[in-house]
């Protein structure tokens, strides 16, 4: 067992078993170890490679998204342009190219912002926007970007927020906490916390025996932080990450590691911990501040946003082989067998305004 592990038995061992929720907590944000705190996830070197870091064309289509709210919104100045959990700075350096050559007013009257919590990613962030000549800023919590309106994006960010999960027992949703075998490795037990049946889907008297059942209380808080602040000062918010359209049950807690799949329970720290996100649940958040919210998933969301025609256009100079790569960047960003079906995007704005990329949106 690593240090990070041995850490958690002795937490177990006084205390009893602890919720998935706070092994995961500790897994990726202890300060010492954990897996947020410790590496450079993100690239075919790291664990990982997510859209914007498959191709450009990702963030640039993102940026495009932001420049049309901020036309439906009423092209306020200032405006800040955020994003929440920013990686190493790619989806934002592509940001703000595109920004600046769609809508150059909004580059230059618009202040970037960074909101990254660790010291080690922000470095990184750093070295990546380093001469990207727009004014950027670097927080680490949203409380603390300037007052004004917001427009505001984030990629697999909420998938990284810790989850609870409840396991139905003898009639009874218990939720599923992490304790210690026989033999000192961590297993999966039933806690005794309940979970009241208002928070269950409808059907749930009728899941069997065994069935798991999740909700992000973290998840759910930072939405409503978001979308206070769209209410209060104006803006609107675009989030893409894993997850399901509608609530139901199943085990999504997954680890991933070198590009692979990983035990949960093992080498905490060593690898990233995560779960599908309830985009359901997110967007009955932001409708209960009164904000309009629109869902697609990100296949439905790049090519109605022009992906196609900005492949052709990346790829018409190139030889055969780079307009291949292109085709192939396409497919595994939209396609129904790769990002395209897995990944949703959510986007939230007043109501009456309207959201480009959406069904049913102008």
């Amino acid at each position: 067992m690593n240090r990070l592990g041995q850490k958690i038995a002795r937490l177990v061992e006084t205390s009893g078993p602890i919720s998935v929720a706070d092994y995961m907590a500790i897994c990726l944000f202890d300060p010492a170890d954990g897996y947020y705190t410790t590496r450079d996830p993100f690239g075919a070197g790291g664990d990982f490679v997510t859209a914007p870091e498959i191709s450009q064309m990702f963030g640039e289509l993102v940026g495009a998204w932001l420049v049309a709210a901020w036309h439906a919104l009423g092209r306020p100045v200032p405006v800040t342009l955020a994003e929440i959990g920013p990686g190493r700075g790619t989806m934002m350096k592509d940001v703000i190219r595109t920004v600046g050559r769609l809508a150059p007013d909004l580059g230059h009257g618009a202040s970037f912002a960074l909101v990254e919590a660790s010291p080690r990613l922000a470095a990184l962030q750093k070295e990546t926007l380093r001469d990207i000549g727009a004014r950027l800023d670097w927080f680490e919590s949203l409380d603390a970007v300037p007052a004004g309106p917001l427009l505001v994006a984030c990629n697999e960010l909420f998938d990284a927020l810790p989850f609870r999960q409840f396991v139905r027992q003898d009639g009874r949703w218990l939720e599923r906490a992490v304790g210690l075998d026989d033999a000192g490795g961590f297993r999966f037990v039933a806690g005794t916390a309940t979970l009241e049946p208002g928070a269950l889907p409808p059907d749930a008297d009728q899941a069997p025996e065994g069935s798991i059942f999740e909700i992000a209380p973290a998840r759910d808080a930072l939405m409503d932080l978001i979308a206070g602040r769209l209410v209060g000062q104006g803006g609107a918010g675009i989030f893409f990450d894993y997850g399901h359209l509608r609530p139901g049950f199943g085990d999504t807690f997954q680890a991933v590691s070198r590009h692979g799949f990983a035990r949960v329970l093992e080498s905490p720290g060593a690898a990233d911990l995560t779960s599908h996100v309830d985009f359901d649940a997110l967007a009955s958040v932001a409708r209960a501040h009164g904000l309009a919210a629109h869902s697609a998933t990100q296949g439905e969301f790049l090519l109605a946003m022009g992906l196609l025609q900005r492949a052709g256009q990346l790829g018409a100079p190139l030889d055969e082989a780079g307009r291949a790569k292109i085709s192939a960047d396409v497919d595994r960003l939209a396609g129904p067998g790769a990002m395209g079906e897995l990944f949703k995007v959510l986007a939230i704005l007043p109501a009456g305004v309207p959201a480009a990329g959406f069904p049913g949106a102008s």
